[in-house]
């Protein structure tokens, strides 16, 4: 049997993360090396096998039956030496190493902003990397540890532990808007409106769901602008330029201080609540298990 030399293990994880990533360049900016730097290392490890074990195109990267074998091999080898890496938190005071998130603009600043700081004064050997993302992501491929998403999104093969209750969706504008804008009594009101649409992550535009009591109604209409972002749609709507549809949370300050209100206020939609998630092939890293229990002291509503 041939010792695993350094450069072997190394390549070994190279050659599991560029086929997790689905390919060189999103494997590369996941390790931070060149994708040059990256394809040679596998030309190395084939070489030093003498296997090969990638079908290389210009546009794609596909295993040869060598490679789906030996992947099999080299995942389980990894997870299990991780799984031994991450066990050995348990004899340290504090958890230490990288830990990357990716996570929704909203749930960033309701339910992360407020916590980061804390985060890293009680752990300061753990090293954070947060992705702000609202696109919709694979985040084992990605290289990420956890994603934070509303419930309803979250893939079903992944473990989600819901970090907060329902949440609330209101519609708000600024009060010089309603004051020069059509009469606003009921839902099919805003058809005369300028509503500000939003196309969510997956690429579709999401249609106001709105409920008082036990009536319901969905608004889906020409749109006077739609935004990708959820800052955008509240900056626009505080110039007075329409109405937004966003988390009452979001939006809690500028309803404070006056330069948004509700619209409509007896209608709006309990929506679902943030989720975290990670793979479930992954025993819940202790670094992760700190931010789980900090983002549960603050009790987000």
């Amino acid at each position: 049997m041939s010792q695993l030399t350094r450069s072997d293990l190394g390549d070994l994880n190279f050659f599991r993360v560029i086929v997790e990533a689905g390919g060189f360049r999103k494997a590369a900016d996941q390790l931070d090396i060149s994708p040059s730097a990256l394809s040679r290392s596998m030309r190395n490890l084939e070489e030093r096998q003498g296997v090969r074990l990638f079908h290389r195109t210009n546009r794609s990267i596909k295993l040869t039956s060598a490679g789906q074998e030996l992947l099999q091999s080299v995942i389980m080898g990894f997870d299990t030496i991780e799984a031994g890496l991450e066990a050995l938190n348990r004899y340290r005071e504090h958890p230490t190493g990288l830990l990357k998130i990716n996570v929704l603009s909203d749930a960033a600043r309701l339910v992360l902003a407020p916590i980061l700081a804390k985060y890293t004064e009680k752990y300061p050997e753990v090293r954070l990397e947060i992705a702000v993302q609202d696109t919709v992501i694979d985040i084992v491929k990605d290289g990420f540890d956890a994603g934070i998403r509303y419930g309803d999104i979250v893939p079903e093969d992944m473990i989600a532990l819901r970090l907060c209750k329902p949440l609330n969706w209101i519609m708000a504008a600024s009060p010089d808007y309603l004051k020069h804008a059509p009469e606003l009594e009921k839902p099919d009101d805003l058809h005369y409106h300028k509503c500000i649409g939003t196309r969510m992550g997956n690429g579709k535009i999401y249609h106001w769901e709105l409920e008082k009591g036990k009536e319901k109604y969905v608004l889906s209409t020409d749109w006077t602008m739609i935004v990708n972002e959820t800052i955008l749609s509240i900056e626009i709507a505080q110039r007075h330029g329409g109405i937004c549809y966003n988390l009452e949370n979001r939006i809690a300050d500028q309803l404070a201080e006056g330069s948004l209100v509700r619209v409509l206020p007896e209608w709006g939609s309990m929506g679902e609540a943030f989720y975290l998630y990670y793979s479930n092939r992954r025993q819940l890293p202790k670094a992760l298990q700190a931010l789980l229990k900090l983002i549960k002291t603050y009790h987000f509503q």
